[in-house]
């Protein structure tokens, strides 16, 4: 013969045992009065009822670095030296178009002499082809257009010539210094529009499912305690 099955079931508290433990629990609240000091001290705050996402934000070690669209690396286009530096240190703030460094050349101080003497053979029979090419030697050396005027107004070869910025920026690095020899692969300076930056944030792999197109992130510097 088959037993016949158990059932087991929990029975109902008995009203008047649940009467008297909402009773203790009514007996034991007490109401408290408390200033705004005593709010501060406790850490209270009160804030309005809001739908809002309760997930933790992913936290991450970031980097700032500069926008490299918006990097220059100022060379030489001739060998040389350095005879005089116009900018003093790395951080320094520069215009565009303003002197950074003036430099002696050989090879540029004999270009401005060809160009010189075709301008006067010019006069005596025409050679508009031999001077446009000096003229555009001078370019190719680094000259700047007014640089080239000047010389074809002054009649004079200049023993220096002027390296200007070619942004505005903040100077990041500084490769050379008075009296340095330099050539065309030599980086004078480097020159950084900090206007914009990149950030480069290591975010760990278990809270990358977080971060999406378009999802705001904040900064945090803790060294200068800004945000």
């Amino acid at each position: 013969h088959r037993a016949a099955p158990v059932v087991a079931a929990s029975a109902p508290a008995p009203t008047s045992t649940v009467a008297r433990a909402e009773a203790g629990l009514a007996a034991a609240r007490t109401a408290i009065e408390l200033d705004s000091r005593q709010f501060d001290r406790l850490g209270i705050r009160f804030e309005v009822a809001r739908m809002e996402s309760v997930g933790a934000p992913a936290r991450a070690v970031a980097t700032v670095a500069a926008d490299e669209r918006r990097l220059s690396h100022v060379h030489a286009r001739v060998a040389g030296w350095v005879e005089r530096l116009y900018v003093a240190s790395t951080g320094e703030v520069v215009k565009s178009g303003q002197p950074l460094a003036a430099l002696f050349s050989q090879e540029l101080l004999a270009s401005q002499n060809e160009f010189l003497t075709a301008r006067r053979l010019q006069r005596e029979m025409p050679s508009s082809v031999v001077l446009e090419s000096a003229r555009a030697r001078l370019a190719v050396l680094g000259m700047s257009p007014g640089e080239i005027a000047a010389l074809e107004r002054d009649g004079q070869a200049r023993r220096l010539v002027t390296i200007f910025a070619p942004r505005s920026g903040i100077v990041l690095r500084r490769g050379v210094t008075a009296g340095t020899a330099v050539d065309p692969s030599t980086e004078l300076l480097t020159i950084a529009d900090l206007s914009r930056v990149w950030v480069f944030a290591e975010v760990p792999e278990i809270d990358a499912s977080q971060v999406r197109v378009g999802t705001p992130a904040m900064l945090e510097f803790p060294g200068s305690g800004r945000a």
